[in-house]
């Protein structure tokens, strides 16, 4: 039982966590699949380069006699794809009948009075992934000299230490 227990607070191993850990963090960062789904907006009108899927409109696709739309209920809304993250929002366009995503930057939806909040989250994000690399870093040297001077034993202690309070400051978990 006590080597099962050496093992599970092994300097690799906790080096191996934290790696994982970084490299799902920096991917969750650039990624723009934080959440992804389908919202309900009202059908667009039709246009000369929307024909389908639209609200008949005088004059334009053979609509000219059409006067009133007799569409109820989830009938006269579409259900556009999305998907968005912490810098990119993506969205289906329902203005042409070929499918085409239009994507913008966060910054651009961001209300005037919560952008010092969304910088705020972003901060912490960047800060949370630094934090992870500094742990990383370290437990990789702590590795290093307890593979190449195993008579240094306190100053590795140090340095996981160290890792160790990085790691509780970005918000992950130690062993």
């Amino acid at each position: 039982m006590k080597a099962f227990v050496k093992q599970m607070r092994s300097p690799p191993l906790s080096f191996l966590q934290t790696t994982a850990s970084l490299f799902m963090a920096g991917f969750a960062l650039l990624s723009s699949f934080w959440c992804e789904g389908k919202q309900k907006v009202p059908k667009p009108l039709c246009s000369p380069v929307k024909h389908q899927n639209c609200i008949p409109v005088p004059g334009v696709a053979n609509a000219t006699n059409i006067h009133f739309s007799w569409e109820t209920g989830d009938d006269r809304f579409v259900f556009p794809t999305f998907h968005t993250g912490l810098f990119l929002i993506c969205e289906e366009n329902i203005y042409k009948d070929a499918w085409e995503e239009k994507c913008r930057g966060f910054y651009t939806l961001t209300p005037g009075s919560e952008v010092a909040m969304m910088w705020f989250s972003v901060t912490l994000e960047i800060l949370y992934v630094a934090l992870l690399m500094i742990s990383c870093s370290l437990l990789s040297v702590q590795l290093c000299i307890r593979t190449f001077c195993p008579s240094t034993q306190r100053c590795g202690q140090l340095l996981n230490a160290f890792a160790a309070l990085s790691t509780v400051l970005g918000g992950g978990d130690t062993i």
